[in-house]
């Protein structure tokens, strides 16, 4: 009796611990908003930052965050002339489990070489797209290569200057990519053969964003802020809904659209800023009419996380700043964070600057309070783009070839 119960407890502790010890599947979290369920992380960090776990120094040159799900990492990163992805064993200190070419590198991404794109993990297969559009499905566990396609080739889209930067999205049986282009803007794949379901032919090209699913006005659809404005298309069909374009620029699209209810709101940076649309239905017909324009919120690529009714994001030049959801008004901005790329768990943004500087900050919309700060350590010459990911009570930070993985749970916890 006493071994039953003993083993009853066991397994009780074991459930709960796989329950609150979150994966980060794919390109911002778990559902793309780059926020964390995770709960029991530390609430401050000490004056040199939280303790660093381990580093690896072989993930090679390129700017994707990496994907953790099932005590695997999956990231990608260029090597001897090709472009890789790499499976890391999250319990052995990223010890290597396999590593799996993609393709030839055959574009430097405009002075800033190596992928753009995180991995999607989904079940036994990881997903995963590179700078030339070399589209890839593998086998999670052993990294053999199911199927490929090339976006450029096969579906007649168009590279972007600094290269094809998005993560893909898997919804159901599809994944859901965006060539560019007159024939195939977006397109919907059979996630386990590849074949095509469905394209949609609105002409944009591709910018740098990712896909996000949406229930709009009663329909569900996928938004995507491409080259030239913030589109929605029939999840079921990729027919054309609606347009939004005030958020884009004529350089770089890049941040991911965000969406409540039927509101959907998009940002980016040279100058421009973010605006928030509703999406409305008259019978067959969708439009997006915009609810309000701010300047205080020129996010370039750090992203904008929705929190509690208010935006959080970085603010060209310097800034990171905090916006009321539904009238624009703005909150605060400060530079202490700087222009940094975000992430959220447990009641706090992490925030990593282009410099490298790691900032623990409050999500308090009334002012900008910092619960510790450090400069990271092993900076590379370029830019420290990737964002954070919050996965299992640690903090991944890459930087070129190195990945710094940080315990940030809360002192006492297992």
């Amino acid at each position: 009796m006493m071994l039953r119960l003993a083993l009853l407890s066991f397994v009780l502790c074991s459930s709960v611990q796989l329950s609150t010890a979150a994966d980060w599947p794919q390109w911002r979290g778990p559902d793309r908003t780059g926020i964390s369920p995770e709960t029991g992380l530390a609430q401050s960090w000490p004056a040199e930052g939280p303790p660093l776990a381990w580093k690896i120094e072989t993930v090679g040159i390129g700017f994707s965050t990496p994907a953790v799900a099932a005590k695997r990492i999956y990231v990608m990163g260029n090597r001897d002339n090709q472009e890789w992805i790499f499976a890391l064993d999250a319990s052995r200190q990223g010890k290597l489990v396999w590593e799996m070419p993609i393709g030839p590198v055959r574009n430097e991404g405009a002075g800033y070489p190596g992928p753009r794109s995180t991995p999607t993990v989904d079940g036994k297969r990881v997903y995963t797209l590179g700078i030339n559009g070399d589209l890839v499905a593998l086998d999670a566990k052993s990294g053999t290569i199911a199927w490929r396609h090339d976006l450029v080739a096969d579906f007649g889209g168009g590279i972007p200057n600094w290269g094809y930067s998005e993560s893909v999205l898997i919804d159901g049986n599809k994944l859901l990519c965006t060539p560019g282009g007159s024939q195939a803007t977006l397109v919907a794949l059979d996630k386990r053969s590849g074949e095509l379901l469905w394209q949609s032919p609105i002409g944009d090209g591709a910018g740098y964003s990712s896909i996000i699913k949406a229930k709009l006005a009663g329909r569900e659809q996928y938004v995507q802020f491409t080259a030239q404005g913030v589109v929605g298309v029939a999840a079921d069909s990729g027919e054309f809904l609606w347009r939004y374009d005030a958020p884009a620029n004529g350089t770089a699209d890049i941040s991911t659209p965000l969406s409540d209810g039927n509101y959907v709101f998009a940002a980016s940076g040279y100058g421009t800023g973010g605006g928030l649309a509703e999406i409305r239905r008259a019978g067959s017909k969708f439009a997006a009419e915009q609810v309000f324009f701010s300047k205080d919120i020129k996010n370039q690529h750090g992203g904008v996380l929705l929190i509690d009714g208010h935006l959080y994001g970085a603010n060209d030049p310097s800034l990171l700043s905090c916006l009321d959801f539904k009238t624009g008004a703005l909150r605060w901005s400060d530079r202490a964070p700087g222009k940094c790329s975000l992430a959220f768990a447990d009641g706090r943004l992490y925030a990593r600057s282009e410099e490298g500087k790691v900032s623990l900050v409050e999500a308090n919309p009334a002012k900008c309070v910092l619960h510790g700060q450090f400069d990271q350590p092993d900076r590379s010459e370029q830019p420290s783009w990737p964002h954070p990911v919050i996965a299992g009570g640690q903090l991944y930070l890459r930087d070129q070839g190195v990945l710094l993985v940080y315990d940030i749970r809360a002192r006492g916890k297992n």
